[in-house]
């Protein structure tokens, strides 16, 4: 993939947001749409390697489209400003735990994964992983390659403790969380100081293997 013109390109995309803009330079969209679907191959079978559950469809199945939803948004921009996927053990399903590349200029290229706002049932069940084996959470959050891209948990929580658990609980903080996500968030300047950031996104991906494996094992 080759990043400055990916960067120029959604650059102007951010500034000129509409169908007759877009329309006019959808060969050069679809050069670039090209290049991230041969590196979201590579990512997805680099991933197959680290995490043997990823049995499902092509990467490139799991690149998510650049059209946006503007059915219940304020925001009417027809199109998204990155190029994005997600890989999980059945295909793009953004129910289940998996991994996410996000790839974008003015700081919008992340890479990480978890389960994002799970449902009721999924947060009961993460929940209760959490108060059976919360130490094996905490060593994966605490090991050193963990640490060095992600640092710990993140995701939105909760003010007060869980209706299911006292306040009082051991593991309350963790508990508490509505979402069980890790990021690696880099800023411009740093994803094009790499001299192959295809390589590097799975090396992200490996520190965070066992976080996606326990959140699976849990749903």
């Amino acid at each position: 993939m080759q990043l400055k013109p990916l960067f120029t390109f959604l650059t102007s995309l951010t500034k000129h947001n509409d169908r007759a803009w877009f329309q006019e330079r959808k060969p050069t969209y679809d050069q670039l749409r090209k290049q991230f679907e041969e590196d979201a191959e590579f990512w997805f079978q680099e991933l197959q390697k680290l995490d043997p559950a990823l049995a499902g469809p092509l990467g490139r199945k799991s690149i998510f489209r650049i059209y946006r939803d503007v059915r219940f948004s304020n925001n009417k921009d027809p199109y998204k400003t990155h190029f994005s996927a997600y890989f999980t053990a059945s295909g793009k399903d953004i129910e289940t735990p998996g991994y996410y590349v996000q790839v974008g200029p003015n700081g919008n290229t992340l890479i990480g994964g978890g389960r994002y706002m799970p449902d009721k049932d999924q947060l009961a069940a993460i929940r209760q992983e959490i108060d059976y084996n919360a130490a094996d959470l905490k060593a994966i959050i605490a090991a050193p390659d963990f640490q060095r891209y992600f640092r710990g948990m993140s995701g939105d929580k909760l003010k007060k403790s869980p209706a299911a658990y006292s306040v009082d609980h051991p593991e309350i903080e963790l508990l508490k969380h509505k979402s069980f996500v890790a990021s690696h968030p880099m800023s411009d300047a740093d994803v094009l100081s790499h001299a192959d950031f295809r390589a590097y996104v799975p090396e992200v991906f490996a520190a965070m293997v066992p976080f996606c494996q326990f959140l699976r094992s849990a749903v």
